[in-house]
């Protein structure tokens, strides 16, 4: 009996579905890590880049004439008791407040009023003689008329002159401060370019800017003197001189 006979072929071997992803996984995370890779590092490059500054600080100073005159004038009255003593001082002050008003000073106002005991001091004993009574005005003039205006003011009845100093006028000290600034943020600016330069770096922008501010030196004082001292002498001189504005300004400079 013939028997037909079947030829079996080898089977081929393929890889299983599972295999294949298992080996484009790796393939697909580096594709995506090189995808956000690029990003990050951009952003790091660029955080570096707005942490590179240069902080610089300018200075800049004006010097303006003091053509006025800041005075404070006092009015002392000794006496046996209070009331007479106030009175008294009231009276002489207002004989000083109306000269000061005819000569149309400026910002003329009450700086004190005080009225204290006096006592002596005997033998460890304090023993009480009477009052002493104190109103003081102070006011601005032009430093020309400062000296006669002086003058004038004692005869009218003060007795101290506590105090004299020197300014200049507030809007002239506004336009000093302004100059001020610009000169402080202009030198600001050229020591910036210089160390640039230097470096070869060339300045992107200003990431911030600090003002100092322009101060103003307190007025300068000169020697106070008493009726006393004053009667000694022939006529009060007057002399001004210059105040200086001073002002600063820090700038950091991205590069």
């Amino acid at each position: 009996m013939y028997q037909a006979q079947m030829s079996h072929r080898p089977s081929r071997s393929w890889p299983s579905r599972s295999w294949q992803r298992w080996t484009a996984l790796p393939i697909a995370l580096g594709i995506l890590s090189l995808t956000f890779a690029n990003p990050v590092l951009a952003q790091e490059r660029a955080a570096e880049r707005m942490l590179r500054t240069l902080t610089v600080t300018g200075r800049g100073i004006e010097t303006i004439p003091t053509t006025l005159t800041q005075v404070e004038l006092g009015v002392e009255v000794q006496g046996k008791t209070a009331e007479a003593v106030q009175q008294e001082a009231a009276k002489r002050s207002s004989a000083v407040v109306a000269l000061l008003k005819a000569r149309n000073v400026e910002k003329l106002q009450t700086t004190g009023i005080t009225l204290n005991p006096n006592y002596s001091y005997e033998n460890n004993t304090q023993r009480l003689v009477g009052y002493i009574a104190t109103n003081t005005v102070s006011f601005r003039v032009d430093t020309q008329r400062a000296g006669t205006i002086i003058d004038d003011a004692v005869k009218a009845g003060a007795t101290r002159v506590n105090g004299v100093s020197f300014v200049a006028p507030d809007p002239a000290i506004a336009a000093a401060q302004k100059q001020a600034l610009r000169e402080a943020t202009q030198d600001a600016q050229q020591q910036a370019n210089a160390v640039l330069e230097a470096l070869n770096f060339t300045a992107q922008e200003i990431v911030s800017i600090q003002v100092n501010g322009a101060s103003t030196p307190p007025p300068r004082p000169v020697m106070a003197f008493s009726k006393l001292q004053r009667a000694e002498m022939a006529d009060t001189p007057v002399v001004g001189g210059e105040q200086e504005i001073d002002a600063s300004v820090t700038l950091e400079i991205r590069y």
